[in-house]
């Protein structure tokens, strides 16, 4: 009987297919994804931020980085008239699975692991919805870094990290930053 975290390193290890000059040129090689969560205002982008320093990637040209963030921000869903009337009365749960788009998560996370470039659709906090004529495109990279709240809540997408991290930051520290964040940068009330 095998060592449960012996068996999941073998297991995710070998789902893993690095290269070593030896495939078809046309071969895609597969990036590290990495999964970052955290409660709201933890510092999951802060972190993500500093990897890309410490790396020297933050200052690259966007369609040269081998290491790429990519905010589950980015995949709240389309709300309902109701749901906006709601979210604009500060009544709509930004931080329940449900707001998600999750298949639009799953199909991103899986072109991405595929090589693909990306288009991913802003959102905008201010008027609660997704902004199709903007949009941020993730070329290919190495390394892929998603981050969100509840990036490990869907067994699908938690299962395609090969590395997750967890911010744990203690619930004042997280509120003192959420209310300026969400008051300045989101257009939210107290």
């Amino acid at each position: 009987m095998g060592d449960s975290s012996t068996d999941q390193q073998q297991s995710s290890t070998s789902t893993m297919k690095p290269t070593n000059g030896t495939e078809n040129c046309s071969s895609v090689k597969t990036p590290f994804l990495i999964g970052v969560a955290g409660g709201t205002a933890s510092g999951k982008s802060t972190v993500c931020k500093r990897i890309m320093e410490q790396l020297g990637q933050a200052d690259m040209d966007h369609t040269q980085r081998q290491v790429v963030s990519i905010s589950q921000d980015s995949f709240y869903r389309e709300l309902t008239s109701a749901e906006k009337v709601r979210a604009e009365k500060g009544q709509f749960n930004f931080d329940h699975p449900d707001a998600f788009n999750e298949e639009l998560m799953l199909k991103t996370l899986q072109d991405v692991l595929q090589g693909k470039k990306v288009e991913i659709n802003e959102y905008d906090y201010r008027t609660n919805s997704v902004c199709p004529d903007r949009k941020l495109t993730i070329y290919p990279a190495d390394v892929v870094l998603f981050e969100g709240i509840l990036v490990f809540y869907f067994p699908a997408i938690r299962d395609l990290f090969h590395m997750k991290l967890f911010v744990d930051t203690d619930s004042d520290t997280r509120l003192a930053r959420r209310v300026p964040r969400d008051i300045n940068e989101r257009g939210r009330d107290l």
